[in-house]
């Protein structure tokens, strides 16, 4: 019999599965990057900032750069721990607040005082112009991606809702940043900071009566079933926001070769910037809507109500502008390149 048919389809199909396999080899990851942050998989900026720039990075590297995320703190520690990590070269990527690490990132916190951003979208661009041109001193130990930030803040309370600065008296109240902190005591609540996770456990055991936080990580929190009240501005600036940093680690990214480096630096910087900010603000959109369908108080004070919270809050940015100065930091400049900023980001 004559064998040869066989012996031709068997050689070809050798040679195709191993032309298979060295075409997978080809497009097979150069680079594994390990991308960690503190919140699941399904809030916000995971799943509609982080995800997207994940798959465009590995898209256009053609498979050369693998990018594993992991949410929620799995790769162990809490969320203050996440600059350290990226810094020390624990991790590849990291985002968090900045201000889970208080006092790190000075030029940041400009953007932390009262009264100063109102939708996410534009203040995360100004943001990220303003630490382009401010924040190298900030961020000289690491590679930073993008800065973004959230929209305006609100005060959700049990109980009763916030109408006036009074009702606020006494309240133990979390805030996200050292910034924030200042600003509530000021305006006469017991400031308790803690990271975003803790608020939920913290809130059902008492150990306080509310939190300051954006509608958008509010739905993930479930802030609708946990409080009561809701307050908020009718026009923008909002009462604070809380400003987030995407960072990579230094060496790791000079480690790169230069075209995956181009390929990280085209989803980064501005564009990502923007990116969180309008995922932020369609997020807002959404938790509002929440509260309101759940049939809780949302309370929206005007113009002449919020003239008297913009007095109250007037301490916090002088006292800010103080410390700034003793570090030897022009605080009242910051102030205005960030107020700059902002105006033309509109």
């Amino acid at each position: 019999m004559n064998n040869f048919p066989l012996k031709r389809f068997l050689g070809s199909g050798v040679i195709a599965i191993v032309m298979a396999v060295s075409a997978g080899l080809s497009h097979a990851a150069e680079v594994t990057l390990r991308f960690h942050q503190f919140l699941p998989l399904t809030s916000t900026i995971p799943a509609e900032a982080i995800e997207p720039w994940i798959e465009a990075v590995e898209k256009d590297s053609n498979g050369r750069i693998k990018v594993e995320h992991y949410p929620s703190m799995q790769l162990g520690g809490k969320p203050p721990s996440l600059y350290g990590q990226a810094r020390d070269g624990v991790v590849d990527i990291i985002w968090t607040v900045l201000g889970y690490t208080p006092g790190l990132f000075p030029t940041a916190e400009a953007f932390e005082l009262p009264f100063m951003t109102g939708d996410a979208e534009t203040g995360s661009v100004a943001f990220q112009r303003f630490m382009e041109e401010n924040g190298q001193n900030d961020f000289k130990d690491v590679h930073p991606l993008a800065f973004h930030i959230h929209g305006p803040g609100i005060i959700h309370i049990k109980e009763k809702a916030v109408r006036n600065i009074a009702d606020l008296e006494g309240k133990k109240l979390r805030g996200p940043t050292r910034v924030t902190t200042m600003m509530l005591k000021e305006l006469g609540a017991t400031a308790i900071g803690m990271p975003v996770p803790a608020v939920p456990e913290s809130l059902s055991k008492g150990v306080i009566d509310g939190a300051v936080i954006p509608y958008e990580v509010s739905v993930i929190l479930k802030m609708s079933e946990l409080t009561d009240g809701h307050t908020g501005f009718a026009s923008s600036p909002g009462l604070y926001t809380a400003t987030f940093g995407f960072i990579m680690n230094k060496s790791r990214y000079e480690s790169l070769p230069d075209d995956l480096k181009a390929i990280i630096d085209k989803h980064s910087g501005e564009k990502m910037a923007r990116m969180a900010g309008q995922a932020m603000d369609r997020a807002d959109i959404v938790g509002i809507k929440i509260a309101r369908d759940a049939g809780n108080e949302v309370v929206v004070l005007d113009d002449a109500q919020k003239a008297k919270w913009i007095d109250a809050a007037q301490p916090v940015i002088a006292k800010w502008v103080a410390e700034m100065d003793a570090k030897g930091i022009d605080g009242a400049a910051l102030v205005a390149k960030a107020r700059a900023e902002i105006a033309k980001a509109k």
